[in-house]
């Protein structure tokens, strides 16, 4: 077997020290292998990763398995996933350092420091099957928001790049703020799609539309808290459009793990969705836009790692409000 680790730099950039103690502690531990087919890749920017990964999966042999390792946060698994959904006898595994790990919360809290354990996780790590969403090239592991969140989500990432001193409390100030004036632009949280799903047309005005591989977004549970990683399908919510109070109380309930009246709750195996205007899409990590996306489940199409038996566990009820 080969092992590929990928760090994302940025994740340490303030921690320079413990992203050189894991380098060490992978050298040193395969000093004492006999076999020690490993490699260290450093991802620059985004999607680098995915290169660099199809390079070294070049060099393994015909039959050799490959274990890739994103060493990081969200970010570097999407890209790593990127890399390897096309590609035969790859395993995937993710040492988490960043803020949250919507993956890892599967199987409950707590779980990282088994996962950040590399040498545990090169000799007793086990893949399991594991579905992921398609959209044309993209790949995405836990999730795509079509709306309010995913434009909620990019404002964040602007306050977050502009403040040199972290999230700080006038950050927080200045995206609750954003948040609010989100739910007040018409255009984004009542934006008028074309849903057909598995042939049927749900077709109309939403704020969110969820389509959900796994049932945590952000290391929190959603309202689609029954969704799993593994059945061959795809969980959507649709949140309807309604006024700027009633959508922020729907959206909040929804994410701390409860549906309202006005959500449409739905299995699907593939999602079209169109817009005369451009769309606020985010899967997973990554922020795009676009005025149609195809979006399909591919059952057990990576082979993810996993420690000390855990398996993926199908989580309680979803909880209806009233209106």
């Amino acid at each position: 077997m080969k092992h590929v680790f990928v760090f994302n730099p940025k994740t340490f950039r303030k921690q320079q020290w413990k992203m050189d103690n894991i380098l060490d502690n992978i050298g040193q531990f395969f000093r004492t292998q006999e076999k020690s087919d490993f490699s260290i890749q450093v991802s620059r920017y985004r999607r680098n990763a995915i290169a660099l990964i199809q390079k070294d999966v070049e060099k393994a042999g015909q039959d050799d398995t490959v274990r890739v390792y994103a060493i990081g946060g969200e970010g570097i698994l999407y890209d790593c996933l990127n890399g390897i959904a096309d590609l035969p006898n790859v395993e995937l595994a993710t040492v988490p350092y960043g803020e949250a790990s919507d993956f890892l919360r599967w199987f409950g809290e707590g779980k990282d420091e088994l996962f950040r354990d590399i040498p545990s996780v090169v000799q007793k790590g086990v893949p399991i099957p594991t579905d992921i969403i398609n959209w044309g090239v993209n790949y995405a592991l836990c999730s795509c928001f079509i709306g309010l969140n995913a434009a909620a989500a990019s404002k964040l990432r602007e306050v977050q790049a502009s403040s040199d001193s972290g999230f700080s409390l006038l950050s927080r100030i200045s995206t609750f703020l954003k948040n609010i004036l989100l739910v007040f632009d018409r255009q984004i949280a009542a934006q008028q799609y074309e849903i057909t799903i598995d042939g049927k047309d749900f077709s109309g005005n939403y704020s969110l539309i969820h389509i959900a591989n796994g049932p945590f977004y952000a290391g929190k549970l959603t309202g689609l808290s029954k969704a799993m990683p593994d059945d061959g399908l795809l969980d959507v919510a649709l949140v309807k459009a309604s006024g700027p109070l009633r959508t922020m109380w729907t959206l909040g309930r929804y994410s701390r793990g409860k549906v309202s009246s006005n959500c449409v709750i739905l299995h699907a195996k593939e999602i079209k969705v169109k817009s005369e205007k451009q769309m606020w899409i985010l899967m997973d990590d990554e922020h795009m836009h676009d005025t149609e996306v195809d979006i399909k489940i591919i059952p057990h199409a990576v082979q993810m790692i996993t420690m000390d038996n855990l398996s993926y566990q199908k989580l309680q009820e979803v909880t209806h409000g009233k209106r």
